[in-house]
């Protein structure tokens, strides 16, 4: 926790460390109070918490390891040269996996950078109290957002909401809180956010910061899954409350039906700034060295040119067989998502699903992809999920509708008549899920819908089941109760045995 809280909150507002800062003789004596002067220093911290989500290592574009491939979805099949990165979807993860540690310390480190701003903003003079409050609000959307990832993927985990400037204070937080009081405080959050300025949709030079429809989706979100989650007695109200947050999201959509946008739509670099299906993204620059989008070239298999001019050498994005088996016949949606590189290194499917052929990203691969955090579709499942929850199938099933109408496929009481489909999901939870599946694909979803959809126990049996053959060379037949939270980091545990507690079976 040292790591975390001391060293990166000192540099957060510059948003990177040097060697020379790690290697001061005194670090208890580092502050920031010298650095926040004025309103452009303010944003530049700002800046620095939306620069920190970037990072493969958090929730940035390249951050799949963590959640896709813990899924059914995705993997890596070379487990000799993969290492410890092939653990994630073998269920195999061990507490000194140091990939888990750097996920772990990313997450914190924007944490830390959110603090660093809300402790010390009061200092700076601001001419606008509406800008001030601006700031405070999209940072604690930040702050929210994140530890929204960490409670869902460890349970209990240190929460902190302040700088911490000295060993003492690190000490005093170095210790897991329960998962509701981590849930109490990201609600808190964000209703700061919704009771701000900040307006509806981020529009020109501002999209990818924090607005009230991503709060209000985000928030529909938390409810959603503490309902299905959190033992605390308060299923149905969470429901309800999932629903208002949710229908407030939808209600401030700027299109009929989920049909007026194509598909294709959502995922085109030219269309970026301007489809109305998009709520909150990280920004990428097209044909920048440093802050370009690397996924398009990234998940290109040797031999094709389908995502990016630059040549791949390697296998491209991992596809699980698993997942082509849940397509239905005729979905264009695997069309556009998948590809079968048919050549003698490869032979298999690789992601389409984020492409930029540009000649501004041109040989070199410098895509301006965005990283879709939210969007409308996955609003709209989620409204068919809750109200699903509620008893309402009538509304859930129109919700369902509106995102097979718009891929082309059959309503719901159609799709029914057929057998095999009836068969593979005879719920209509299940039916959601593997809508959810299919329509939000690679984008980082798949492992927290499992997680909200089942209980540990049907977990176990929903894996254990699989056809081992059609999942590649990791064993889902892994998966135990252990696996439904990551270990602590063993570096992190140590700092306090008893406070930072190692999570059951690791």
């Amino acid at each position: 926790m040292k790591r975390i809280f001391l060293a990166i909150a000192t540099c957060a507002v510059l948003g990177s460390c040097s060697k020379d800062f790690l290697n001061q003789s005194d670090p208890n004596k580092l502050t920031v109070d010298n650095y926040f002067a004025t309103e452009n220093d303010v944003l530049l911290a700002v800046n620095g918490v939306y620069q920190s989500l970037r990072s493969s290592d958090c929730i940035g574009e390249n951050s799949g390891l963590y959640l896709e491939e813990r899924s059914d979805n995705t993997g890596r099949n070379d487990y000799a040269n993969s290492g410890e990165p092939f653990q994630f979807n073998d269920f195999s993860v061990l507490a000194s996996n140091t990939w888990v540690k750097s996920h772990w310390s990313a997450l914190y480190q924007t944490i830390s950078r959110a603090n660093v701003v809300l402790s010390n903003i009061d200092k700076v003079p601001f001419t606008s109290n509406d800008k001030k409050n601006g700031y405070i609000a999209e940072t604690k959307f930040l702050r929210a957002l994140i530890y929204f990832h960490l409670v869902r993927q460890w349970g209990a985990v240190p929460l902190v909401t302040t700088q911490l400037t000295t060993s003492d204070e690190v000490t005093a937080y170095t210790y897991r809180v329960a998962d509701t009081v981590v849930y109490a405080q990201i609600i808190t959050d964000l209703k700061d956010v919704l009771a701000s300025g900040l307006p509806d949709f981020q529009t020109g030079d501002k999209i990818g910061r924090a607005s009230k429809a991503a709060a209000n989706g985000l928030l529909g979100q938390v409810y959603l899954t503490m309902a299905r989650t959190v033992n605390d007695g308060q299923t149905t109200a969470h429901l309800q409350d999932a629903k208002t947050y949710l229908e407030a999201c939808y209600n401030k959509r700027k299109f009929g039906q989920l049909s007026e946008i194509p598909y294709a739509d959502v995922f085109d670099v030219a269309k970026k700034t301007t489809c109305p299906e998009l709520i909150m993204q990280i920004v990428y620059k097209q044909g920048d060295a440093t802050y370009s989008s690397s996924i398009a070239a990234n998940n290109q298999a040797a031999g094709q040119t389908i995502n990016s001019q630059k040549k791949a050498t390697g296998i491209g994005g991992n596809v699980t067989p698993d997942l082509i088996d849940d397509y239905e016949s005729g979905d264009p949606r695997m069309t556009y998502s998948v590809k079968f590189a048919d050549t003698l290194i490869v032979r298999d499917y690789f992601i389409t699903k984020f492409r930029d052929v540009s000649d501004a990203a041109g040989t070199a691969g410098y895509g301006g992809n965005d990283w879709i955090l939210m969007r409308y579709a996955d609003i709209i499942l989620m409204l068919a999920e809750v109200n699903n929850y509620l008893g309402d199938e009538t509304t859930a099933i129109a919700y369902l509708n509106q995102v097979r109408a718009r891929a082309g496929m059959s309503d719901y009481a159609t799709a029914l008549l057929n057998a095999s489909y009836k068969a593979k999901y005879p719920t209509l939870t299940l039916a959601i899920l593997h809508e959810r599946r299919i329509e939000l694909a690679f984008e980082n979803q798949r492992w927290y819908d499992l997680l909200r959809t089942m209980t540990t126990d049907e977990l176990i049996t929903y894996f254990h089941a699989k056809n081992a053959s059609r999942y590649g060379n990791a064993v889902p037949q892994h998966f135990s109760a252990k696996d439904r939270y990551y270990p602590i980091p063993y570096d992190e545990y140590k700092l306090n045995p008893t406070g930072m507690y190692q999570n059951s079976g690791y």
